[in-house]
């Protein structure tokens, strides 16, 4: 899986995460190989931000320096990052737009799923938009205003149309629709460390509505 610079200065470098790759070192020595690792053999010095999950493609920004780390992770923390997603869920959506507000927390007894909790859960929400449609599938764009684990993925599968090569939260058939989870981090915006300026930064996607 080669590792893809879509941007890179002296405060930072934004790579094109390939599906399969984790963002940071998982357990065990079968799982040392990941996005954090190799970023930091290109480019010493660089370090982990924000994560996307394994099964995710896509941009993900990594800073060179301490400073920069403090900034961005401010701005992840204060959602001043736009982040657009694209996925392909299974069944046609009947409206163009609309927003998912369902609070989540880990489910403690099968992790790493996470679960939808009115009581005890953290608030979620998403806004998604219908970019085409088929008679089977949906393509959408997707903006994640808070940014939970597993949060676009636990949101569209709870309302009905979870996103297609899911091997979590799809049901078997639409898991085998796609040889992998058709979901990827396809914009990333933020204001630069240092410069000051808004940096938008685009991972072309690599997929689409019939193309897996």
């Amino acid at each position: 899986m080669e590792l893809v610079v879509l941007h890179c200065d002296e405060r930072l470098a934004v790579f094109d995460k390939p599906s399969g790759l984790l963002s940071v070192p998982g357990k065990g020595p079968r799982n040392a190989d990941c996005l954090a690792v190799r970023a930091a053999e290109r480019f010493p010095g660089a370090r982990i931000v924000h994560r996307l999950d394994q099964a995710t493609s896509g941009a993900i920004v990594m800073a060179r320096d301490a400073e920069a780390h403090r900034e961005l992770s401010r701005q992840f923390e204060r959602r001043a990052v736009e982040k657009v997603y694209l996925a392909v869920v299974a069944g046609r959506l009947s409206l163009d737009e609309g927003e998912i507000d369902l609070p989540m927390r880990a489910d403690i007894e099968n992790r790493p799923w996470q679960i939808i909790d009115h009581v005890h859960g953290r608030r979620a929400q998403t806004r998604w938009r219908v970019l085409a449609r088929s008679d089977e599938r949906t393509l959408l764009e997707l903006r994640p205003l808070t940014g939970r684990s597993h949060q676009l993925r636990l949101h569209l599968q709870s309302i009905g149309h979870p996103i297609l090569g899911d091997d979590l939260y799809a049901p078997p058939d639409v898991r085998a629709a796609a040889p992998r989870l058709l979901l990827h981090s396809t914009v990333l915006a933020f204001t630069h460390p240092g410069r000051g300026d808004r940096l938008r930064i685009e991972a072309p996607c690599p997929f689409g509505l019939d193309r897996d």
